[in-house]
């Protein structure tokens, strides 16, 4: 498991209808702030900021179909026009169990990808996908520079 140290936030947030809301830059617009957003977004951060994943080259809350039901995945992240990861988000205090893990291994069923992650906020585990095995990682991916 991961800990996860985020950097220094710089959100826009407001208040409005007696509610939180921060702005979401891959969204281009204003979200409720509920626990699972505050992961969310400080995820993306943490993937932008100090990995040097392209922000835009995220997708956030990317609709998926499974059979013929429509789901959403939290994050996903492209590399060379292809899905590259997924990142299922749960609120903090959500415990990272298999549960979680079936989730975004049936995300990956529509949506193949070398990568998951699943994350709480506080940890994440990850994960490749090598052949048919999923191999659990210490680190998230760096980034693909390309040819060097």
């Amino acid at each position: 498991m991961l800990k996860i140290n985020y950097p220094a936030p710089k959100f826009k947030m407001k208040e409005a209808e007696g509610k939180e809301w921060i702005w979401d830059d891959i969204r281009k617009k204003w979200v409720r702030l509920t626990p699972e957003e505050w992961v969310r977004q400080n995820f993306i951060q943490y993937l932008a900021q100090v990995l040097g994943y392209p922000a835009t080259l995220m997708a956030v809350e990317k609709e998926i179909w499974l059979h013929d039901v429509k789901k959403r995945c939290d994050i996903v992240v492209y590399c060379d026009g292809e899905p590259w990861m997924i990142v299922e988000c749960k609120e903090m205090g959500v415990p990272l169990d298999d549960a979680v893990l079936r989730q975004i291994l049936t995300y990956n069923m529509s949506v193949p990808v070398p990568f998951l992650a699943i994350t709480n906020g506080l940890f994440a585990a990850v994960f490749s996908r090598q052949g048919g095995e999923l191999v659990p990682l210490q680190v998230l991916p760096p980034w693909p520079t390309g040819p060097a």
